[in-house]
């Protein structure tokens, strides 16, 4: 069964729509970020015990990243994300109010959930839009999901430096972005107007000699080798550059700026890319340059080769998620929340396992060769971006 193609207008909104709800998803968790140490002390925390609240909105990730395929796939993913979107605003809120490490380890569990939901079912939806403009617009979605992290640390820096308590810094975010997502209410683009929701055959649906769930199962790996990456970028970038290139505190978090603001460089010129050079080329380019990109620096050892390898990096794995996930939604739309859901999941463990990894090696041969993996990995990627040919029907 097909439908008429909607409007361009209804198109533009529902691209507005999803835009919406990644930005929301980013000013959330950014701004969580960013009063990270205010929480922990006022609630006079040690590390181990942070640790343990952080946990909790990881699991809580995870838990509603399983849960949510099935959902999307029967209800559709719109039916799903605007619920979640609105909810994202209170899960913000509830860890400003916790009086204790047990009361906020439930809490992020909490905020985990709806974050996770979020991410799988957003993404859901933008496959939806992105099959009905028939041309790659995934790269964008998650640039704006990058610059969403941008503004709520920006906000949350802004709230901080004003002196403002956490439970204002978070109930003034959950506002906006409950009104956010209202208006994403309106435009957001149901699933009816896909005109693929009908399952591709089996043959089609599996790269030669794979099973569907194989395939899923493969991307998954893909996903959890880029998000090692951002993950160990994130955690162990500054801590390189100041340990072992003895750079100042200042030069040593311009690695994981520059990791920033080049993957969101590259997510935002990522739909053109697509566009010219296709899914495979361009993660087969975006590997490489991310792996060769990083291993060079560390063999090189200098400050300002450290700072431009961080930014090759983060240039080189800035387009690979999306075109994962964008993969995963498109092999076959009736299973296409299922797919999603555990790309994702799998995806996250790798962001959550990444910097622990990392750790761990540097502990045994120090930081340069535990760095070194997540380069690998995405040679690995780039050797393995034929997974990503779209299907034949």
């Amino acid at each position: 069964m097909t439908t008429t193609a909607p409007p361009r207008t209804t198109l533009l909104h529902a691209r507005l729509a999803v835009y919406g709800l990644f930005l929301i998803a980013g000013v959330a968790l950014g701004t969580w970020t960013s009063r990270i140490p205010a929480i922990k002390d006022g609630l006079s925390l040690s590390d181990g015990e942070l640790s343990i609240a952080l946990l909790g909105i990881a699991g809580g990730a995870i838990a509603g990243m399983q849960a949510v395929g099935r959902l999307i796939d029967r209800y559709g993913s719109r039916r799903v994300m605007i619920p979640v979107g609105l909810l994202q605003g209170a899960a913000l809120a509830l860890p400003a109010f916790a009086p204790n490490l047990p009361a906020l380890a439930a809490s992020m569990f909490t905020f985990g959930i709806v974050h996770g939901v979020l991410d799988v079912s957003m993404n859901a939806n933008a496959v939806v839009v992105e099959r009905a403009y028939a041309k790659p617009i995934m790269s964008s979605f998650h640039a704006v999901f990058s610059i969403g992290g941008f503004l709520g640390a920006g906000t949350g820096g802004l709230f901080a430096h004003a002196g403002a308590s956490v439970p204002v810094t978070f109930g003034s975010v959950a506002a906006v972005t409950t009104v956010v997502a209202f208006l994403c209410l309106r435009w957001a683009l149901p699933d009816a107007y896909d005109q693929s929701r009908q399952p591709v055959t089996a043959e089609a649906a599996a790269t030669p000699g794979r099973s569907l769930a194989g395939w899923v199962l493969f991307l998954g790996v893909l996903a959890f080798c880029c998000l090692v990456g951002e993950g160990a970028a994130a955690d162990w970038s500054s801590v390189y550059l100041v340990e072992d290139l003895h750079a100042a505190e200042a030069v040593g978090a311009t690695g994981y700026a520059a990791f920033s603001i080049m993957m969101t460089a590259g997510r935002l010129a990522g739909d053109r890319l697509t566009a010219r050079l296709g899914p495979v080329l361009l993660v087969r380019c975006c590997g490489a340059l991310a792996g060769v990109g990083l291993l060079v620096t560390l063999l090189i050892g200098h400050q300002v080769a450290g700072v431009i390898g961080f930014g090759l990096f983060g240039a080189g794995l800035s387009c690979i998620i999306p075109q994962v996930f964008s993969a995963a939604g498109h092999r076959d739309p009736a299973q296409s929340g299922r797919a999603l859901a555990r790309v994702a999941s799998i995806g996250y463990a790798g962001l959550l396992a990444g910097p622990v990894l990392i750790g761990a090696v540097a502990e045994l041969t120090g930081k340069p060769i535990a760095l070194a993996i997540p380069a690998i990995m995405a040679l690995f990627v780039a050797a393995a971006a034929p997974a990503l040919r779209p299907a034949r029907g």
